[in-house]
């Protein structure tokens, strides 16, 4: 057993979660952001035009790459069902009691036998690291060098989380100009957001929402 977690592990690329950051196995860095959706077709055609024009100056803006990804997953709505219970408890109305029962139960059974799913959308921010070819640090090292120097081409952690956090907030103040909410994930939401992604089909937990303030 022990054996077999081993190996699916060596196909994960995370090796740790830090300060609100997905540290990779390589050194690299990345940040992820929840973001907001737009109702794009019930735009009129001029309100699109300027969200297409602004969503094409936001990626113009951008010296690095960035990664879209839309997650979808079933709806989860044990929250909703255990408040509509609560309700029913503190009713005191018979009538009401049992029109919230009928209500419970029709969202359960619809939903069960329904594929309505939740759209989240995401996007990472990456930073990767300045990686030296192992010909290239013995070169360096034949220059008189050393190691000192060969390392100095790569940042310390705490360089690359600056540059992070400065690549997240450029990437976050463009999508306000579009339209949209981002938000970066904190450790907590990220590792819930691994354990959904490697386990869709265990009980889910409940969905992440962007912040309100």
């Amino acid at each position: 057993m022990a054996q077999a977690s081993k190996s699916t592990q060596q196909f994960v690329d995370v090796k740790e979660i830090r300060d609100g950051a997905v540290i990779l196995k390589n050194g690299s860095l990345r940040k992820i952001l929840l973001v907001s959706g737009i109702n794009f077709e019930l735009k009129s055609e001029e309100e699109q035009n300027i969200i297409i024009y602004a969503y094409q100056n936001f990626l113009n803006s951008l010296d690095f790459s960035v990664q879209f990804v839309i997650h979808s997953r079933r709806t989860n709505i044990a929250e909703y069902l255990r408040n509509m219970k609560e309700r029913q408890n503190n009713e005191v109305n018979e009538l009401l009691k049992n029109q919230i029962s009928e209500y419970a139960e029709f969202i359960r059974s619809f939903v069960e036998s329904n594929e309505i799913m939740a759209k989240t959308f995401f996007v990472v921010v990456p930073y990767d690291s300045i990686s030296v070819p192992k010909g290239g640090k013995k070169f360096l090292g034949f220059l008189g060098l050393g190691k000192k120097t060969a390392s100095s081409l790569d940042k310390t952690l705490e360089q690359k989380f600056i540059q992070l956090n400065q690549r997240t907030d450029q990437v976050i103040s463009g999508l306000v100009q579009v339209g949209l909410r981002a938000v970066p994930l904190n450790d907590e939401e990220l590792i819930e957001l691994f354990y959904n992604l490697y386990n869709p089909e265990s009980i889910k937990k409940e969905d992440l929402k962007i912040a309100e303030q």
